[in-house]
């Protein structure tokens, strides 16, 4: 018994070592600046393309795709001649999309460890430590991997091995999903030309003189002689061919900004093809958030305009002297929950231009969003659901475009003295906490009903004109709308004014008064006719003798008396 015990404890202190150390996997995107155009333009991934850049009309090509080569294609081709190939598509290089193109792969690797290290523009280095009980074995966390970059519009080569300068060359020298086990690392990487190591190329070079073509010749070579010959670098290439050069994960700090950018080559000026461009920006950054487990709160659209040339031939000359400023139109369309959903998202965008459209036809789109928390929602069992916040958003914008923006909303009090001064706000659908908020004063108010300390006041709009008579500057006798009043007791007056700066200043003196509307005789006297009876305004109004506090005012600036309302 006591052999056995012995033979299974390095057996399980074996098993424990392996189930800890995961290793490393890399993601390389091979011809990186053509994916990142194609990822905007997913038509000219089917077509032979060739990137040309450099100041015009020096521009040269700088990167293709493998139809491109095909056909014919050299890299330092100038625009000229890839012209005279008819089926090769030319684009320009764009370095935004290059940027949004890596931060969207870097979104992609968070999404599956914590740990990731942005070693260059088209490659990723995740720590794959502790992953196994998410993903299990390392194959399935390479192909989840691809997978996820692959969602965000990217074909990925990827590599997992115990070192990680092995995973990065690996991804580098061989397509699909390779997985190198520990101890084979400088058999697998013997078949790799010396290309994956090293740019520089002077060291090919003379590499190619000796004869060097493949990582199993470099790491047959004597490390001496090669120190001798090439220095340190020449120490640091016999290191990698052989797979024992370590080094520590340097890792990256995710980004909390998400930008998509695309620059036309002809300037859009209908919202149809423009809805579309919209869509495919839409389409990426939701992918990002989604991949961060995020979702927009904002989104923040930025066209730079085509110039015009409506102007006469002074003010061209003098354009032309100066560089020509780019004119810009902005949107902000903001939510009122988080969401994610890019047809939602895409329908808000287009009822806002079709709304307020920019002026020139667009030549360059930025979009930005603000991230946040998805939302999370429970619906209680006796609680009625309510509408969609997506779907009542939607709503919401179709009314404004047909009511406009600043006539649909809700209510909200102005921090003013100014009597029924209020403005129109965002409507947003209530959250929890400001559910709970309500749930606490509405006790609070009917606790104070309870106690019969609250009076309401039911305003009447417009404020009707009515008779005041006065005895030492008290309210004496009302006359309003054929009827009689008596003042029981008076409370005022409570002057206010303000604005006189502008021009609907305003100046009241305000009272508070408990009236008693006249004797039988007198009603009958100043009865009221039937169509004023049977008015909105008339049935704020007492029809037979009963007592009631009222509020009026005096407007210092119309000179009368008008009724602001009735006390329940």
């Amino acid at each position: 018994m006591t052999d056995t015990g012995a033979g299974w404890k390095p057996a399980l202190l074996r098993m424990r070592i392996d189930w800890i150390f995961m290793g490393f996997a890399c993601v390389y995107i091979p011809d990186f600046l053509v994916q990142a155009v194609v990822r905007s333009q997913p038509s000219l991934g089917e077509r032979a393309l060739a990137l040309i850049s450099g100041a015009p009309p020096l521009w040269s090509v700088v990167a293709a795709n493998a139809a491109a080569f095909e056909a014919g294609i050299q890299l330092g081709m100038t625009k000229a001649q890839v012209a005279q190939f008819g089926t090769v598509q030319i684009c320009m290089r764009s370095e935004a999309q290059e940027q949004a193109a890596h931060a969207a792969l870097l979104d992609a690797a968070w999404s599956v460890s914590p740990r990731v290290e942005d070693t260059a523009l088209d490659t990723v280095v995740l720590d794959l430590e502790g992953l196994s009980a998410l993903f299990g074995v390392d194959e399935n966390i390479a192909r989840e991997l691809a997978r996820r970059v692959a969602a965000i519009g990217l074909a990925a080569r990827v590599a997992v091995a115990a070192n990680m300068e092995v995973a990065i060359h690996a991804a580098r020298g061989f397509p699909g999903i390779t997985i190198i086990p520990e101890g084979e690392e400088r058999r697998r990487l013997g078949a790799l030309r010396v290309g994956v190591l090293t740019t520089e190329a002077e060291t090919l070079e003379i590499l190619e003189r000796w004869g060097v073509e493949t990582l199993q010749a470099l790491a047959a070579l004597p490390v001496l002689q090669l120190s001798e010959r090439l220095g340190q670098e020449g120490v640091r290439l016999s290191e990698l061919a052989r797979g024992i050069r370590q080094r520590a994960l340097v890792l990256a700090q995710a980004s909390s900004i998400f930008a998509e950018e695309m620059e036309l080559d002809d300037a859009v000026e209908e919202l149809e093809p423009l809805s579309f461009l919209l869509g495919r920006l839409l389409d990426q950054l939701c992918a990002r958030l989604e991949a961060r487990a995020l979702a927009v709160r904002a989104v923040r659209i930025r066209f730079e305009l085509q110039p015009s040339f409506e102007k006469d031939f002074q003010t061209l000359k003098e354009d032309l002297r100066r560089k020509p400023e780019v004119k810009q139109y902005e949107k902000v369309l903001t939510l009122p929950v988080p969401m994610r959903n890019a047809k939602t998202l895409l329908k808000l965008l287009r009822l806002q231009l079709q709304g307020d459209p920019p002026a020139a036809p667009i030549q360059k789109i930025y979009m930005t969003a603000d991230a946040a928390a998805p939302r999370v929602a429970q619906n209680g069992l006796f609680v009625p659901c309510g509408p969609d916040p997506e779907k009542l958003e939607v709503t919401i914008a179709r009314l404004g475009k047909l009511v406009g923006e600043g006539n649909l909303g809700c209510a909200e009090l102005v921090d003013s003295h100014r009597p029924e001064s209020f403005r129109m706000t965002r409507f947003v659908v209530a959250s929890e906490q400001s559910k709970q908020r309500g749930k606490g004063e509405r006790n609070v108010r009917e606790n104070s009903e309870a106690r019969g300390v609250v009076t309401g006041l039911r305003v009447v709009r417009p404020a009707q004109a009515v008779r005041v008579e006065l005895r030492d500057e008290q309210p004496v006798r009302i006359y309003v709308r054929g009827m009689r009043g008596e003042v029981i007791a008076a409370s005022g007056p409570w002057r206010s004014s303000g604005d006189w700066w502008q021009e609907d200043a305003w100046h009241q003196d305000e009272w508070d008064l408990e009236i008693e509307f006249g004797t039988v005789g007198a009603q009958h006297r100043c009865a009221p006719s039937r169509q004023n009876l049977n008015s909105p305004d008339a049935q704020q109004f007492p029809s037979s003798p009963q007592r009631g506090l009222y509020r009026i005012f005096y407007d210092a600036l119309r000179q009368g008396w008008f009724l602001r309302g009735v006390c329940d």
